[in-house]
């Protein structure tokens, strides 16, 4: 029988993440079976400049932290090797590199995860991951909008244009 002393470690090692998945906007969970050091060193690199981190826990303790945290849907993904990519800044640019990194690797699946505290199934999270950024989504308003403008103002010219001529 394990002792109080590891116990205790346990239980604060518990108490410590739940914390920091509560306060996450994301939380990743993937399947990192058949990933190189390689491959891992360059995905921790993409992570961290999206913000996010990348760590390999213990299942139980994962288990326990997001059913402290009331999120106890994701317990049927905690089965084999699990990764956990927590971000607390932004959601959506570590859920891009993680979707990237699946495309290239067939053997790296995301399994679900947490966006801003609701939890999502793997597929959830990829048709997140394929929306376009916000800056591109400005982008594309703005020139939807400059268009319009445009047209309003070559149409205005017409019509001062024939008033003159009439």
């Amino acid at each position: 029988m394990a002792n109080e002393k590891t116990i205790a470690k346990k239980q604060a090692q518990v108490e410590e993440l739940a914390k920091e998945l509560k306060e996450a906007k994301l939380v990743l969970l993937t399947d990192y079976r058949g990933i190189t050091v390689t491959d891992v060193t360059k995905l921790r690199s993409e992570l961290r400049s999206a913000n996010a981190e990348y760590r390999v826990i213990k299942n139980n303790i994962v288990k326990r932290a997001l059913d402290a945290n009331g999120e106890k849907e994701l317990d049927s993904v905690l089965e084999g090797p699990v990764a956990l990519i927590t971000s607390k800044e932004d959601y959506l640019a570590p859920a891009k590199v993680i979707y990237n990194f699946t495309k290239g690797h067939d053997f790296y699946k995301i399994k679900g995860g947490v966006v801003e505290g609701k939890v999502m199934t793997a597929e959830e999270i990829i048709t997140l991951a394929k929306l376009p950024s916000r800056q591109e989504l400005l982008a594309k308003l703005a020139g939807a909008l400059l268009g319009n403008i445009t047209k309003l103002a070559v149409a205005l010219d017409q019509v001062k244009s024939q008033k003159e001529n009439a």
